[in-house]
């Protein structure tokens, strides 16, 4: 499960799908209707909010209107949309490494956008993510980058 930390629009169309269902696994574990993934490290930050759910559902709404924007038609009905404004702290060490795995990924995945990534000077967070200084987060089970 990735929940990434970076803007979904970095995203290919298999990154896009699949985080819009591992969210929708990780609403579900939020929720307590699931018994898998509970102790799952990518849920550490949604399961430290006061809301939970209303973070989930924050996120998710903005993984959403990404695949609006490319034209896919995600069932927003699978969310309970909230009016959120409470960010999610992230570290810029954290967003630096996820750019990294993302950029891995692409250079196998698909090149194209791994080529129009690379041009990129600024990384984005997600919207609901609030970039604060620091190291890789403490819930980040690194890995070597083939």
């Amino acid at each position: 499960m990735r929940l990434w930390s970076l803007h979904p629009s970095y995203l290919d169309s298999k990154g896009l799908v699949a985080l819009w269902r591992e969210g929708l696994l990780a609403k579900a574990v939020l929720a307590g209707q699931t018994r898998g993934y509970k102790n799952h490290p990518q849920l550490a930050r949604f399961q430290s909010q006061r809301d939970p759910q209303a973070a989930i559902n924050a996120y998710l709404l903005e993984v959403h209107r990404e695949a609006e924007r490319r034209g896919y038609r995600f069932d927003i009905r699978k969310l309970d949309v909230t009016r959120r404004r409470k960010k999610i702290r992230v570290t810029e060490g954290q967003l630096r490494y996820e750019w990294s795995h993302l950029q891995t990924k692409l250079l196998h995945r698909d090149l194209p956008r791994h080529e129009r990534n690379a041009s990129i000077v600024e990384v984005q967070p997600h919207p609901l993510m609030e970039v604060i200084p620091g190291e890789i987060e403490s819930w980040e089970r690194q890995t070597a980058f083939r």
